[in-house]
């Protein structure tokens, strides 16, 4: 059975511009994930709140995982602040699995995010869950939360983005 580690954002500090946290709100889509992974007859595990990276990403390492997804929103330069939109999804530059991983989340994302043109992969060396987790990792950042309309539209789209997610993790596996 195919299996993934979730990891949503532990980011508590991280304050949406209306209200709400980073961490509250991506916890509330690897809970809509749920149940279309068991659908797809996709087993996982999770980080919990509590953790700090370190801790996320040895969990993550202490298994044999067939994908780690980070599950992130993001936030503007100071200078910038809720003047950028779009969702950004981060591999690993060597990973081929990742950056497959990354093309097949950007594919499925493009057809429900708000603006399927503001949907980009970017390869990244310095993210610390791409670097150090064994299995082949992707960070989505579904959104920015500093951005007014942004923000409205991750929290209204909790579970058409965790459906999103999920069908990507189904179509690397092969599922679909």
């Amino acid at each position: 059975m195919p299996k993934i580690y979730l990891s949503p954002s532990v980011q508590e500090f991280n304050r949406y511009v209306d209200g709400g946290t980073e961490e509250y709100y991506m916890y509330l889509i690897a809970d809509a994930m749920e149940p279309y992974l068991r659908e797809y007859g996709i087993d996982f595990d999770r980080n919990r709140p509590q953790m700090t990276l370190a801790q996320v990403i040895a969990d993550s390492n202490a298994q044999d995982y067939g994908l780690h997804l980070a599950i992130h929103s993001n936030a503007s330069p100071d200078a910038v602040s809720g003047q950028k939109t779009g969702a950004e999804i981060y591999y690993f530059p060597t990973s081929k699995n990742g950056k497959r991983f990354a093309d097949i989340i950007e594919k499925n994302y493009s057809q429900v995010f708000r603006d399927p043109d503001k949907v980009s992969v970017i390869p990244n060396r310095s993210l610390a869950e791409l670097r150090r987790t064994k299995a082949p990792a992707v960070l989505i950042e579904v959104g920015y939360h500093d951005n007014r309309g942004e923000a409205q539209w991750i929290r209204e789209n909790i579970d058409v983005i965790a459906k999103a997610l999920a069908k990507s993790v189904a179509e690397y596996f092969g599922i679909i």
